[in-house]
């Protein structure tokens, strides 16, 4: 049996699936590569979420039995296993926290097959039927900090510099419109290999272009390292960085020393003094210890999109894949973040514009 309109079998028809009681999700994480400091407080944030689903009866009455698989490799060899998972019936659903390279990899080799909640930052424009995106957006993480750092800053000279992938590349382009738009201009674009560590040449680049603000679209580990060089060469007293996937855990990774004039945009900040944000640290650190790595916006998105399926799936009132998808417009879910809406072009959540302090971040802005 197949569905109309998109070709795609239901959790009843598949040898594998159904066949216990168990909902099991496939959730693909980085653990390893640049993305991989992520890795243990994406593991907590998942953990915590099914603690908490099960804890109140699960999804639809079943039980979520969590598989890991580390999304931290080549594109190619993570699609592959999420092909082994889907295709002998290891999975039911998949939920990933990982980068938009691997997104694009496993949802070619997926779609249409399970659902697929995909749940960090990312470049936007996810239409691919089966795959639900919930994370923040160009539109909605970069415009307005641009226009706010124009504004207050003063910042018209922009050099961006990211990794060279998919979200970096289509962000980019976005970018150049909203500094346009906001009276700057560009004076310098760089892409840089994801696992390159020798920054000088970058580095050398920026000085010489002498930009007001630097944004910066490096991922995890790799930005670690390139924010610490940019500080070392005397560059943070000079410019404002303007991070795009930064939070608690990379900024730790910087050091209090190296992150002068760093500002991020965000939906969602450890630090943020909201009434679900409150409620989630205290369960979070009651669940793992006052030492445990701080749940920062991409492990967080991880906790945020196994209760998304939840709510979801209590909509729907079914795990089928197309009617699961056609229950997402619309929909309101309520995680660490507070109440988050679905609508046609993925989530509409609060954005916070933040200033490094030290190791935390300081809340500047809500837009």
């Amino acid at each position: 049996m197949r569905h109309r309109g998109g070709g795609g079998r239901t959790l009843r028809d598949e040898p594998g699936r159904g066949r216990h009681g168990r909902l099991r999700i496939g959730h693909f994480v980085p653990l390893s590569g640049p993305a991989g400091i992520w890795g243990p407080a994406s593991l907590h944030n998942a953990d915590l979420a099914v603690r908490e689903i099960n804890a109140r009866g699960g999804i639809l009455g079943r039980e979520i039995e969590l598989l890991t698989f580390d999304a931290g490799g080549a594109p190619g060899e993570v699609a592959g296993l999420a092909c082994d998972a889907v295709g002998f019936g290891e999975v039911d659903v998949i939920v990933g926290g990982h980068i938009s390279a691997v997104r694009v990899a496993l949802r070619d080799a997926i779609a249409g097959q399970v659902p697929y909640v995909y749940t960090p930052i990312y470049e936007g424009g996810e239409r691919t039927p089966g795959v639900l995106a919930i994370g923040e957006t160009p539109p909605q993480q970069s415009r307005p900090a641009i226009a706010w750092l124009a504004e207050q800053r003063r910042a018209q000279r922009w050099y961006l510099i990211g990794s060279d992938y998919v979200w970096p590349w289509l962000s980019h382009l976005a970018v150049k419109q909203y500094i346009a738009e906001a009276g700057g201009r560009l004076v310098g674009e760089d892409f840089v290999p994801l696992g390159a560590h020798d920054h000088d040449v970058y580095l050398r680049r920026i000085e010489e272009a002498r930009p007001d603000v630097v944004l910066i679209s490096i991922i995890g580990n790799d930005s670690v390292i390139f924010n610490r060089a940019f500080a070392e060469r005397g560059l943070a007293a000079r410019m404002l960085r303007l991070g795009g996937a930064m939070d608690e855990t990379v900024l730790l990774g910087i050091g209090a020393d190296n992150t002068e004039n760093m500002f991020a945009a965000s939906g969602y900040f450890a630090s943020t003094r909201t009434a679900a944000n409150d409620a989630f640290r205290e369960r979070y650190f009651g669940a793992f210890g006052l030492h445990a790595p701080v749940p920062g916006a991409t492990a967080q998105s991880n906790y945020e999109g196994l209760h998304f399926l939840k709510a979801l799936a209590d909509r729907a009132g079914t795990l089928d894949l197309w009617p699961l998808v056609a229950a997402a417009d619309g929909l309101t879910y309520s995680a660490g973040r507070g109440p988050i809406g679905m609508g046609g072009r993925g989530a509409d959540m609060p954005i916070y514009l933040a200033e490094a302090d030290g190791h935390d971040f300081r809340p500047l802005k809500l837009f």
